[in-house]
């Protein structure tokens, strides 16, 4: 994949694949890579490990974009001609935040914001960190301070929650639950009336918690939030299909990262969203000056020099490598075939796990022949 060519023009960059394959630092090694080149880019994750922070060597990061110090990457290799900023979305912050500005006033803001059953609900509500992920980009779209932004989605096992997010939170919020506690009539007032209320009163006197006093401020206040959310939903919906969008798909070969990656390459495909190509991490390689079938060869040549138990030891990991140098290619292989990528962008196997400047330059330096011409 040519990411010079993936990335020209794009204005937001969105790294998707499930847990575990090093979305977050190719986020970081894209965004830097993007900022090395002039752009002033905006890398944002939820990753809860902080790995990101590290990685650019910040103490913390918090839920608006804060400027990596470009000292920070001199002696790396990395000359940094425009700014990386970096953040980590607080979804709880970033959902109070879009509360505040869709409310129609400060009375009703400031009653979601302190109702107990918002509080509860917020957090926990289904879609609502794979909303409030997108929802900061377009934020942060719609301000136009950056050149570039970069998101680091969620870690999912479902493809569909976070290109579904905005349907199925504006589902939720419309739903029958919401409606009947808005209007209720017929069977539902009378199951809200008297007797519940006696109930409820009840359970107030002993746990101090008027609830029903809560549900009702909480479903009625949200109520004249429900156009703004509509709104906001398609809103998202169209920055995620816009032409200056595109998805970047990371995978590791292990089995399941590639089926998740050929799932969700098909739902990109189904959703018309734009695809720009495909990344696989942690690709076994054989060591330089090795073929495969070399394992015999290397046993018999050193079995004088090392005696014959040392040298099938080192024959018996020069087979290993053999093998998953070979695993890894079939997979490599089924994904040209079922992402529709035939030429994706490799990041070998590395020493160590990526947690300082210098992990993230090395994990640049495989990207950087990809993306020199995307400036």
């Amino acid at each position: 994949m040519e990411l010079a060519s993936a990335l020209a023009g794009k204005r937001i960059v969105i790294v998707a694949g499930s847990g575990g394959v090093g979305k977050t630092t190719t986020s970081a090694a894209l965004a830097m890579g993007l900022a090395a080149r002039g752009k002033r880019v905006a890398v944002v994750t939820i990753d809860p490990a902080k790995r990101l922070a590290t990685s650019l060597g910040l103490e913390q990061l918090d839920n608006e974009p804060r400027l990596v110090d470009p000292s920070r990457f001199a002696g790396h290799g990395v000359e940094m001609q425009g700014e990386l900023w970096a953040m980590m979305l607080d979804a709880k912050r970033t959902f109070d935040d879009l509360i505040g500005r869709l409310a129609p006033d400060a009375k009703t803001r400031d009653e979601v914001l302190s109702n107990r059953i918002y509080q509860e609900l917020s957090g926990a509500v289904a879609g609502s960190q794979e909303f409030t992920a997108i929802a900061k980009l377009y934020e942060l779209d719609r301000e136009g301070g950056f050149d570039v932004l970069v998101l680091d989605t969620p870690p999912s096992r479902n493809a569909l929650d976070f290109l579904d997010a905005p349907d199925r939170l504006t589902g939720f919020l419309e739903g029958r639950a919401l409606r009947v506690f808005l209007a209720p009539s017929g069977l539902a007032a009378r199951v809200m009336g008297r007797g519940t209320s006696v109930v409820f009163g009840v359970l107030g006197r002993v746990t101090g918690v008027d609830l029903l006093n809560d549900l009702s401020t909480f479903f009625k206040a949200l109520g004249g939030l429900l156009d703004g959310f509509r709104e906001r939903a398609k809103g998202v919906k169209r920055l995620l299909a816009d032409p200056a969008t595109t998805f970047l798909i990371v995978t590791s070969p292990e089995r399941e990262p590639v089926e998740e990656a050929i799932f969700f390459r098909g739902k990109l495909r189904e959703a018309r969203m734009p695809f720009g190509g495909l990344i696989v991490n942690r690709v076994h390689v054989l060591p330089e000056g090795l073929t495969p079938g070399d394992a015999k060869t290397v046993g018999e040549e050193l079995r004088g020099e090392l005696g014959t138990a040392l040298a099938e030891k080192v024959a018996a990991t020069v087979r290993d490598a053999e093998l998953l140098a070979e695993r890894d290619a079939a997979a490599i292989a089924r994904l040209r075939r079922e992402v529709d990528d035939p030429a994706p962008v490799l990041i070998p196997e590395l020493d160590d796990d990526v947690h300082d400047v210098d992990g993230l330059a090395l994990v640049h330096e495989h990207l950087a022949g990809s993306i020199a011409g995307s400036a």
